[in-house]
Parts: C-alpha cells; structure tokens; sequence
C-alpha cells in the first residue's frame, strides 16, 4: 500500500501533485519532499511487519514512494553493516565509535540508494532518457540502474573525476561527458540539455525522490541500533542528500513511534577545506551558502561549490543541535591511511574528511568521549586510487634480498 500524499516545496512549502512528473518547485526553484499520511502510516504498517523481510532497502517499502513493486529497479541494495571501531576509538580517546559501511552496496557507494530510488520511480513514470552530472559515484550508479531499466542515460563530469568512475560509466553504458569545469557546470549542461535531449534530469535534489532513497540509511540504521539512535552522526557532505535524508526519516519514525527515545542525533556536516561552502554558511549564521570559489578537493563526491540544498543542509544541523566544519584537506591521505591499517577499513577520502572533524570536535568538547558516535563511509576507497600517492619501495628479485631493508 502507497501512503503518498503529495509533493511540497521544502522552502516555499507549494503543494504538487505526487502522481505527475516535477524536478524543482515551479514557484521558487527550490527542492521538493515526499510527505506520507503518517497517522495511516502507523496503522497500517506496524514495526513487526518488518520481519522476516529480505534485508535490503526495501524492506521499508510502505515508508517509500513506490506505487507498483514491479516497476523497482534494483541491484539488491542491501542493508550495509555497522562496524564497531575499536582501534580507532582509542586512537581517538572515545568509547564507542562505528562506521557504517556504504561500499558494500552494488555500485561500490551509497549513491546506489538513491538512483535506484529515482530510477524506479522514472521507470514508473514512462521516462525512458535520464541525465545527471556527477563529481563521480553518483554518474556511475546512475549508468548501472539506468542500464538495469533499459533507459538512455547521458553522464557530465568534471575531466579530473576519478578514471575509475570515468570508465564505469562509460562500461553501463551511459553517454559519459567530460567537462572542462566542476559539477555546477556539469549541471547547467545538464539543465540545459532538458529541452534540447528530452532527457529527466536526476540531479542531486533537483527531483524528489533520490533523497528518499538516501533516507534508508537513518531507517536501517535506527533498525540496526534497536531503535535508540546514536548521539552523533558524522557525514561527508557535498549536496548533502543523505544528510537531509535521514533527518526525515527520523522525523517519520518518531511519528510512527518507532523510536524507544525522542532524542536525536547531533548531525555532524564535514567538509574539507578545499571546497567549504555549508561550513562557511554555517559559521555566518547564514541559512543560504555562497558559492564556494576555486573548489579544489581530492574528496571529490564533496566537491560541490553550491548545493541547491543548501538551506536544508543547514537546516537539519541547526535543528539537531550539530555542526558543521571544514577540516584540513592535506590531512585526507592520513586518515585513509589510519582507518584501514588500525581496522582494515578503506575509507574513502569524504569520510577521511569525518576523522579530522571528529579530532576538532573532541578538542573543542563538542562531541564527548561517552558519546555514541556514528560515521558514514560514503563509498569504497579502491576507487580513489589517485587520493593515495604513496610511492611503495622496490625489491630487485634477480639479487640477493637486502634483509636489512625490510
């Protein structure tokens, strides 16, 4: 059963009809969210409904826009583990530290949730021609699902995107574009293109429906701690989807009931110093970012220099009682470095950007050493193998091994 009610401007708060086509509010430009009759909601979707459900994303199905199980399209989004952190909270000085594993879903980082969300739901709408730009995992989950669908997928990144996700696009066979700018550029080719190509543009929140697929990380994770959420959660942020997202879906489970406590988690928005544009807004005490110039990242699913979510980004950290904070970007490698070789994690350099905000936080007595403390790994580190530069030493096997040097 679908429990839809309509699409609403987050900002202006206009009504859409949910059963039609829309990117952006036609009044003002600005994103468009899902709302659900919560009351009908709760009665006709209790908790223990959940079991014995296949333990993917859409095992939350009555909490997801959907109107026909047949027109999904899916790789088998799986729910992605918690690990605990032992080594690195002492490293760190703090008691309880997990990662959730976002690399583990089927295109390698937790953008699967969300194109296999817009995906599925352009699928039911007819749409057969799909666009977006990307910084790099977003480009290539969109490519998969897309060729998954039997659609025509058109993908625009920056030329310095990592090859690795240059090269799967091109592999899911997507029409895979490289432009001489950054992903704000990208996406005017893209928004451009929407009369000239007929393609539906899916990019980041300019369509209501990849924020609900991001919102299954806070449905998952909640289900995974018990329904007792973390104290605070840590998130590499570049449009922010997954951020807003899990607000969301916090706000529906306490509407639900679901929650054992009405306490929610300190959202952590972490950037690097190279491309800063919520933590610049946020330090202003500004509710709109400007647009962050000369952005320069190795992170590059963070290198957003205007995130049309800007405000809602912003929004959810001031509601949580978070932060947001922009942290070295030289320091990216050594955090990368500690998480795999103290836990055998391959942290990929956004969430490399969380273990500098998480050192800031503990010195400035923001986040406290008793805290339940959440980090994201937005996606697989085998990915980036341009963020680790290390130069690795040679041994001559013609020769005899100089043991003293090893």
């Amino acid at each position: 059963m679908n429990f839809v009610t309509h699409l609403e401007c987050a900002n202006c708060g206009q009504q859409y009809d949910a059963a039609k086509v829309h990117n952006l509010c036609t009044t003002c430009q600005k994103p468009l969210w899902v709302k659900y009759d919560l009351a009908a909601l709760k009665k006709g979707f209790p908790k223990k409904e959940l079991f014995g459900r296949p333990p993917t994303m859409w095992r939350y199905l009555e909490m997801l826009p959907m109107r026909d199980v047949a027109n999904i399209v899916s790789l088998t989004e799986t729910i992605t583990p918690i690990l605990e952190t032992k080594r690195i909270a002492a490293h760190f000085g703090v008691n309880n530290l997990y990662v959730k594993d976002e690399s583990r879903l089927p295109t390698g980082s937790f953008k699967s949730r969300g194109m296999a969300m817009a995906i599925s739901k352009a699928n039911e709408f007819g749409i057969k021609r799909v666009a977006c730009p990307t910084a790099g995992n977003a480009g290539g989950a969109m490519a998969a699902y897309a060729a998954r669908a039997g659609m025509e997928a058109y993908v625009f990144m920056p030329e310095d995107t990592p090859v690795i996700n240059q090269k799967e696009c091109f592999l899911a066979g997507a029409k895979t574009f490289l432009v001489n700018g950054l992903i704000t550029d990208c996406g005017r080719i893209v928004g451009e293109g929407k009369a000239k190509k007929g393609w539906f543009d899916v990019s980041t929140l300019k369509e209501p429906y990849r924020i609900e697929g991001k919102k299954t990380m806070g449905l998952e994770l909640a289900e995974q701690f018990d329904w007792e959420l973390p104290d605070v959660i840590l998130y590499p942020t570049g449009g922010g989807t997954g951020l807003i997202g899990m607000w969301k879906a916090f706000a529906e489970l306490e509407a639900l009931g679901w929650l054992k406590s009405p306490k929610k988690p300190r959202m952590i928005s972490c950037q690097s110093e190279g491309c800063a544009p919520i933590a610049d807004a946020f330090k202003k005490g500004e509710r709109f970012a400007k647009k962050f110039e000369n952005a320069a990242t190795i992170a590059s699913g963070i290198r957003v220099p205007a995130a049309v979510g800007d405000f809602m980004i912003l929004d959810a950290v001031r509601a949580s009682g978070g932060t947001a904070l922009a942290t070295p970007e030289v320091d990216i490698p050594k955090w990368m470095q500690l998480a795999s070789s103290r836990e055998g994690i391959a942290l990929c350099p956004e969430t490399a950007v969380c273990l500098g905000a998480l050192e800031v936080l503990l010195k400035e007595k923001k986040i406290k050493p008793t805290d339940r403390i959440l980090v994201f790994n937005t996606g697989a580190a085998q990915k980036y193998p341009e963020a680790v530069q290390e130069k690795l030493p040679r041994v001559d096997c013609t020769k005899p091994i100089e043991w003293e040097k090893i």
